[in-house]
């Protein structure tokens, strides 16, 4: 009987960077998805990969003196490795610089071109580079990117656009109809009130201002922009060819049965590619999950704050199993999870050494001390065994009913709920106690066989989120992994099996204390490391931003600034970025609201002699009056810093 197929994707990774444990978790998350299908039965095809083509790769190429494509060989290899390293068993690894994906990306624009659904004109208006997105005036929160928050600028230029509204209305009948299309809910709702219930724009789908892109065949001074070209992928690499060669793989497996993504990118795939789908006549995914994040314990992950933490650290730590473990498990379904150095050893300690490594370690021992190793059913049951073996074989349909849900968080937490059955039977049971009593041998033997089976049963559960935990569970169990049919029977282990006669620790407890000193030793000497490298440098690093039409002496003399002090400060409330700073400015006090939150906390502002231009008409910002602005400058990754003077000036001095 044919198989029922199973086609998962993850967002391809960008390669700017190396990723971080944030970006790393979509691919262990995926891999746990697609291992659980595989488990259950399902052919599965599970893509992930890497994005290679923009902007801000050429800025980044230009910057380490090597090519676009030797840096993003370099960095694609990186994501890889640690792919490869988190033990995710990705099934393809496409990159956008692949010649079968670049040649499909030419035949599909020049397509959509032929039958008017791409048109030639112009671009003016707000354009975010680390996004590679632009906006209109009306987009954009508080003068900024709506996705990443940070400063945009004017660009004009030719462009090639997709007509959006075409097929706007259609796509919104698609979510109305099938509620399961974008998952959380919450992202629908975002999705359709704050886009395409107001009106899309046509997008723009070409570039001229740069060159690291695929060229538009018939028109090579423009390059595909980013977003046609990179969620493409998951068709090309497939097989899919738009004149009607598609291989029978993509016959197959389209339409995709889950698009795994993070939250920022939502829009992209729940707006934008729909609606290049239904321009090919293709089906559309079945579903599009936008996860949340994983965050450090003081906010999102930057170089700028140094709080950025990689896998390979962890792993170096604390073993890959106990990484999956704790980004899967400490996830939540719709809200930000939380990552520190002691978090993990705190879960690590409780969880991992605790509930499931000492349940395995005084089984195994108890086996050895009391029957040699051997593990034998008896038959002696007590009213406690039901109990235990209930837990146990209802555990499997409680994961599938989660895992259903992608609340693979929570069905990590009912397989360990199994475990924390079979700790209590223990409790419940004694064996040291039955050990002392000669007539109580053969309730003994029961006993044990009891946990070992247990165990087995969880320990296969388990393979989708901790592999190499369960295949070490096992091996020291001397038992073979229960197929998905037989975890609903109690009673598989062989009767006069024997374990192992060394059990092996399966996750050692660590000192938090301990952990800390080696995370402080290991900063300080990439602290040192990068030291030399920026000895090295022959100049600072600086910044062009696009040049803004030139003004008269007159025209700049109209603008007045000012020595402001800063005396009180604010959290605006319902805004991430907003502060509301009390400025006194000469013998008068203006009311000044600025996007510094990410910055500066309130009380760091107060006591501050900044640079203000004073006479900006009043405006209101979050239903706030804002009297002014208050100057910053701003450096390559987005960081703020308030313009100051060197020397104490009184507040109201003059600027000139």
């Amino acid at each position: 009987m044919d198989r029922k197929k199973y086609y998962i994707t993850t967002a391809i990774a960008y390669t700017s960077g190396k990723p971080h444990i944030g970006n790393t978790y979509e691919a262990v998350l995926a891999d746990s998805i697609a291992r659980f299908k595989r488990q259950q039965g399902y052919d599965v095809f599970f893509q992930t990969g890497t994005d290679e083509h923009g902007q801000k790769i050429e800025m980044k190429a230009e910057e380490a003196g090597v090519t676009c494509k030797e840096f993003v060989d370099q960095v694609s290899g990186e994501i890889k490795n640690i792919w490869d390293m988190m033990n995710t068993s990705y099934d393809k690894f496409i990159r956008t610089t692949d010649d079968y994906h670049e040649k499909q990306v030419q035949k599909i624009f020049k397509k959509l071109y032929d039958q008017g659904d791409i048109y030639k004109g112009h671009y003016e208006g707000m354009y975010c580079t680390p996004c590679e997105s632009f906006f209109t005036e009306s987009q954009l929160v508080d003068g900024k990117c709506p996705d990443c928050g940070r400063p945009v600028t004017p660009a004009k230029e030719e462009a090639y656009f997709f007509k959006m509204s075409k097929y706007a209305q259609r796509l919104i009948d698609h979510i109305n109809e099938h509620p399961e299309f974008i998952q959380p809910v919450s992202r629908k709702n975002e999705m359709m009130n704050n886009f395409l219930l107001p009106g899309l724009q046509d997008l723009c789908v070409s570039r001229t201002s740069f060159k690291w892109g695929i060229p538009v065949d018939f028109d090579p001074k423009h390059v595909v922009y980013v977003w046609l070209d990179a969620l493409t992928n998951y068709i090309t690499g497939i097989g899919y060819d738009c004149d009607g060669e598609s291989t029978e793989q993509f016959k197959k497996d389209w339409p995709a049965d889950l698009h795994l993504i993070g939250k920022d990118i939502i829009r992209f795939h729940t707006i934008y590619w729909p609606i290049f789908l239904m321009a090919l006549d293709l089906p559309l995914p079945k579903q599009v999950f936008g996860h949340p994040w994983l965050l450090q314990g003081d906010g999102k992950m930057s170089k700028s704050k140094g709080n950025v933490i990689y896998a390979d650290q962890l792993v170096d730590f604390f073993g890959v199993d106990a990484v999956r473990y704790f980004v899967l498990h400490e996830m939540p379904f719709e809200n930000d999870g939380v990552i520190t150095w002691e978090l993990m050893v705190e879960r690590l300690n409780s969880e991992l050494a605790n509930t499931l490594g000492n349940l395995v370690n005084r089984t195994i021992s108890m086996s050895n001390k009391y029957f040699g190793g051997e593990v034998s059913s008896t038959g002696v049951t007590e009213p406690v065994d039901e109990d235990l073996k209930a837990v146990v074989l209802g555990t499997k349909k409680k994961v599938a009913d989660k895992m259903e849900e992608l609340r693979v968080a929570d069905a990590i937490t009912e397989i360990f709920a199994l475990f924390k059955r079979c700790n209590k039977y223990i409790d419940e049971t004694m064996p040291w106690a039955l050990a002392k009593d000669e007539s109580k041998k053969d309730r003994l033997a029961e006993v044990l066989y009891n946990l070992v089976e247990g165990i087995c049963i969880g320990a296969s559960l388990l393979e989708s989120f901790m592999p190499e935990t369960t295949e070490k569970i096992l091996s020291q169990l001397n038992a073979s992994k229960r197929t998905y049919e037989e975890l609903d029977t109690f009673g598989s282990y062989p009767s006069g099996n024997k374990v192992t006669e060394k059990p092996e620790i399966l996750f050692a407890r660590l000192d938090v204390k301990e952990v800390m000193e080696k995370v402080e030793a290991m900063r300080a000497a990439e602290t040192a490391a990068d030291a030399p490298k920026e000895e090295q440098k022959e100049e600072e690093p600086v910044v062009d931003i696009e040049a803004k039409p030139e003004v008269t002496f007159d025209d700049f003399m109209k603008m007045q600034f000012q020595v402001g002090e800063i005396i009180a400060c604010e959290e605006v409330k319902k805004s991430k970025k907003l502060l509301c700073s009390q400025v006194k400015i000469g013998s008068q006090v203006k009311q000044i609201v600025s996007g510094i939150k990410s910055n500066y906390k309130p009380e760091d502002m107060v006591g501050k002699k900044v640079m203000v231009l004073v006479n900006l008409k009043p405006a209101k910002l979050a239903g706030i009056l804002s009297e002014g602005m208050i100057l910053c400058a701003e450096g390559l990754d987005g960081e703020l810093a308030l313009m100051t003077p060197d020397k104490d000036m009184p507040a109201g001095a003059e600027i000139c």
